[in-house]
């Protein structure tokens, strides 16, 4: 039986005025070698709303089939003296003028999350993305998201939000879950923000959040031009050119 689906889930911290041109090398430049060298899916890459969360700063999500994909891409990254794929040593020079550090975090799919193809072929794309972390006590997290699946995915649709991901938090005892939501324009998220204060199924879901000793911590995020919500497929090597100024 196949595993779940895994997730390399980066926070990337860029250097001065650099995040159009980061988000074009990642997509173009980089996406095309992980799929054919990797078989690496590019889930998605955003832009922190820097107004609710750290600026300038860039999302990055790829997708792996299930824990031995993702094995045989740490094989492959770190199978030399320098740990680092001597292959990409053009692309690293190059990003590492526009970036400055991170932190990463490997994320478990939940049997309801949907794949970046299906939420392709749905046609699944958000004017503005919600990314939340939700954090609780050890062992809490299949508990978190057994109660989104049953309650909470209908709560928030109640509320114009689609679910793009839920996923628990690998390698930190069970104590994080990470969801993203999205909504088709502005005034849908508007109406999610005065909603989830207001709705009477959004507060019981989190006084039942808050009785787990969990906390919640929401951003905004937006789409990169190539991200494949928001071309619907992966990056291709005929993106590759100057970004957007």
């Amino acid at each position: 039986m196949p595993g779940p689906r895994v997730y390399i889930h980066e926070f990337v911290e860029i250097r001065d005025q650099n995040r159009a041109r980061y988000m074009q090398h990642i997509t173009a430049n980089w996406s095309p070698i992980g799929q054919q060298e990797r078989g690496q899916l590019c889930f998605g890459i955003w832009g922190t709303v820097g107004s609710t969360g750290r600026w300038p700063e860039v999302v990055n999500l790829w997708e792996y089939r299930d824990w031995e994909h993702l094995a045989e891409n740490f094989h492959i990254e770190m199978d030399h003296p320098t740990l680092q794929d001597p292959s990409l040593e053009p692309w690293w020079a190059e990003a590492v003028a526009m970036r400055r550090g991170g932190l990463d975090r490997i994320l478990v799919a939940a049997e309801f999350s949907p794949g970046i193809e299906e939420l392709c072929a749905r046609g699944v794309r958000g004017a503005a993305y919600a990314h939340e972390i939700v954090s609780g006590p050890a062992g809490s997290a299949p508990e978190l998201l057994a109660r989104a699946r049953d309650r909470g995915l209908s709560a928030y649709r109640g509320l114009g939000a689609e679910l793009v991901g839920a996923f628990r938090t690998a390698m930190q005892d069970d104590t994080e879950c990470v969801f993203l939501w999205a909504f088709t324009d502005w005034s849908a998220w508007a109406a999610f923000e005065r909603g989830y204060d207001a709705d009477p199924a959004m507060r019981s879901l989190r006084e039942d959040t808050r009785g787990l000793g969990a906390a919640t911590r929401r951003f905004l995020m937006v789409d990169a031009p190539l991200s494949p919500l928001a071309t619907g497929r992966q990056p291709r090597e005929s993106d590759r050119g100057e970004p957007p100024r």
